[in-house]
């Protein structure tokens, strides 16, 4: 709170900074890292390099939106990197046996929808909790990665099939303007519309949410769904750009996505959080690794810097919820 001493003026108490530096962490630490990008390297804050930065985080972006929604809604998906899987090497082996590269690529975004829906199913039919559920649907869904491939790489060379991955409009990737428009929807869907405010209820409290008439188990396989559909999505992208679908593609992802979801704000308890937030923790991440780059530091460095930045993050957080 702010106080006013003997003399009029007024002094913002400590706790209010707390606050403060507590729900714009991420944003600080972004305008810290460009500030320290830009004195070091003189070519970092160029078209071309943005560019590229954002290219590459395209998939870990596009994940991280709808993970917005299941860990706001007081879930986790561990699965997401095992859904990317299948969903590169659906693509590629729909394109390879068609000839048909659109048929592929959308082939990815509606195999990560299905399994979306077997996880929420899983979740709220078995009420089995969304961490362990997804784990285990992680490793079957790496299991099916496998099958279809047969433990080898499937090679795309249908003529088209890059569009998607390489092709640029302007200067800038496709990929990018497909990555503007996930966040554009994800804040929609999270802002403006009932659905959102039904997961900001679940996640804030399931029992009031249930009392006002709300769906709970609707609203959980929804954003279940909507989390499979963005790794189906990520996966079309990704397999696009390298023309192969490999059933390892896509590992760790899901734990970066948490990761930058976390580092940007969004509670892990649930009912506090928001899309901007966590595409800041994702370039977040994508600066700090630039960084590394860019001043040739250990790259083995990067996770611990990352981990210790999201540790303070989850620490500042907790102590605010206290500070309340």
């Amino acid at each position: 709170m702010t106080t006013t001493t003997s003399t009029g003026t007024r002094r913002i108490a400590p706790a209010q900074v707390l606050f403060f530096v507590r729900d714009y962490a991420v944003l600080i630490l972004l305008a810290i890292l460009l500030a320290v990008l830009a004195a070091v390297s003189p070519s970092f804050f160029t078209f071309p390099n943005f560019v590229n930065i954002v290219n590459q985080n395209v998939p870990l972006g596009i994940i991280a939106v709808a993970g917005t929604f299941v860990i706001i809604s007081g879930n986790f998906d561990l699965s997401t990197g095992a859904i990317y899987a299948v969903g590169s090497v659906t693509a590629a082996a729909v394109a390879t046996s068609t000839g048909n590269p659109w048929l592929g690529l959308a082939a990815a975004p509606i195999a990560g929808l299905a399994l979306g829906l077997i996880n929420g199913l899983a979740v709220t039919a078995l009420k089995v909790h969304s961490f362990l559920a997804t784990l285990a649907t992680s490793l079957a869904f790496g299991a099916i990665a496998v099958l279809i491939t047969g433990g080898s790489l499937i090679t795309v060379k249908v003529l088209g099939f890059t569009d998607l991955g390489r092709a640029r409009v302007g200067g800038v990737y496709v990929a990018v303007f497909v990555l503007i428009a996930v966040i554009a929807i994800g804040w929609f869907l999270l802002q403006k519309t009932v659905f959102g405010r039904h997961v900001f209820a679940v996640g804030g409290n399931e029992h009031a949410a249930e009392l006002s008439g709300v769906r709970v188990s609707r609203t959980r396989i929804s954003v279940f769904v909507l989390s499979g559909l963005a790794a189906g999505m990520a996966a079309a992208i990704g397999v696009s750009r390298i023309a192969s679908g490999q059933p390892q593609a896509g590992l760790g992802i899901e734990l970066d996505a948490i990761a930058a979801i976390v580092l940007g704000g969004t509670s892990i308890n649930g009912g506090v959080g928001a899309v901007w937030r966590s595409i800041a923790g994702v370039f977040l991440i994508a600066l700090i690794g630039n960084g590394f780059d860019i001043m040739n530091i250990n790259a083995q460095l990067k996770d611990l810097v990352t981990g210790v930045i999201i540790l303070v993050a989850v620490a500042l957080a907790a102590i605010g919820k206290r500070g309340r």
